[in-house]
């Protein structure tokens, strides 16, 4: 008996949700700190970069999207485009940069919410609880996203007129832009390249959507402006109120600078977005890492257990679970930064392989000038290389770890 199917059920306004509440979660409350580390002020510098860099990322998995509306984003375009070992390579180093994804989530959760010691637990349960959230259907999933991003940008208004309030005024100091030089700026870029990388999750619902050959692309573009709106004024606020150096050392800087800015009271407020944004963006990592590892396994390059589709909820259940279970595993073991660093590594392969997939595209398949996808691969070469140690040498172990499993899982079919 052959497994069902998924089911079209999602509309434009649920699909630009999704990638909200993907993106907004990761990069405010999660990757701001570590950029400052690594450029201080110029971590503004490193904001745009990334942002030129996603938008050709965006326009090329648009473009792609609109011609293969199928599950698996830039892992499906891959192999259509260019072939099997391209669309695995995009697939693997989707699944394992996003996996890291949300142990980072799950703890910056736990980061605003836990008492301490009680840090990893609660981000273990997190990741369960929204784990069966998806089990019960991507309608669900739409549902409560809408909830979490409304309270996300509450906050987040919050926020951005508390640091940029009269009373907060210079407490920031003078920031350079270029006091790191160039190396800085561009490990800033790599990390905030981790913020805007949602948008994919909308390119994984291709069997989802409803008349996805318009409504991807389209809800692709508009999330992602959305988004690089909210970062610019949040990443200005904060530097303006607590300065590079303050905003490096924070744990939880969104607090801190409603604090700095005298609006003491509206921290518990802060918080409870900080700790919906973490939730949107594990919900919708974990349900965009699942579409990948069920295309994947339909295809042969993961096992084929993970293909399996829920008969009454048309969700890739076993696929789901697994996602779940190594989430719990890396929340266990990690921490935030180095899950941050790894996960971008990933994703910068991921979208290199779309930007070359969307480069061969041709006649009525091109929506965008062939130079976006140009400036997209060269981006995501040059910040892959300039990722903050370790990333780099652990992300290319695991890749090829993956690597040697499918050239394993081909041997047989030879023979």
């Amino acid at each position: 008996m052959s497994s069902p199917g998924l089911s079209r059920r999602l509309g434009l306004g649920d699909a630009v949700v999704i990638g909200l509440g993907a993106m907004i979660g990761a990069g405010v409350f999660a990757a701001f700190a570590p950029a400052a580390q690594a450029a201080g002020a110029g971590l503004l510098l490193g904001l745009a970069l990334a942002a030129v860099v996603a938008f050709g990322n965006a326009t090329s998995t648009a473009q792609l999207a609109a011609v293969h509306p199928t599950s698996g984003g830039v892992y499906a375009y891959g192999r259509a485009e260019l072939g099997p070992w391209w669309g695995f390579f995009a697939g693997w180093g989707f699944v394992i940069g996003k996996t890291a994804s949300c142990a980072a989530m799950a703890l910056t959760f736990a980061a605003y919410v836990a008492p301490p010691g009680w840090g990893r637990p609660i981000a273990a349960l997190a990741a369960v609880a929204l784990g069966a959230v998806n089990l019960f259907g991507i309608t669900r999933t739409a549902q409560l996203a809408r909830v979490l991003v409304a309270i996300v940008l509450a906050a987040l208004t919050l926020v951005a007129v508390a640091g940029l309030s009269p009373a907060a005024t210079a407490t920031g100091g003078n920031l350079d832009l270029v006091a790191t030089g160039p190396l800085g700026i561009l490990q800033a870029a790599g990390i905030l390249f981790f913020a805007f990388a949602g948008y994919a999750r909308i390119a994984t619902l291709g069997e989802e959507v409803r008349d996805p050959a318009r409504t991807i692309p389209r809800a692709i573009v508009l999330a992602f402006a959305a988004a690089l709106l909210v970062y610019a004024v949040i990443a200005v606020a904060a530097l303006h109120v607590l300065g590079p150096g303050a905003l490096a050392a924070s744990s939880a800087p969104l607090v801190d600078v409603v604090r700095a800015a005298g609006w003491d009271a509206a921290a518990p407020l802060v918080r409870i977005g900080a700790a919906a944004a973490s939730l949107g963006a594990l919900l919708a990592l974990i349900t965009g890492i699942g579409r990948t590892s069920f295309a994947m396994a339909r295809e042969g390059d993961l096992p084929r257990i993970l293909a399996n589709v829920d008969a009454r909820w048309h969700v890739p259940r076993n696929a789901e679970i697994a996602v779940v279970a190594v989430v719990v595993a890396i929340v266990a073991l990690g921490d935030i930064r180095g899950a941050i660093g790894f996960s971008s590594f990933g994703v910068l392969l991921y979208y290199l392989v779309a930007n070359i997939a969307a480069f061969r595209q041709t006649g009525d398949a091109r929506r965008y000038p062939r130079i976006l996808q140009v400036v997209g691969a060269t981006g995501c070469v040059a910040l892959v290389v300039t990722l903050p140690w370790p990333s780099v040498p652990v992300g290319i172990g695991v890749l090829l770890v993956g690597l040697g499993y499918r050239m394993l899982r081909l041997r047989p079919r030879r023979a």
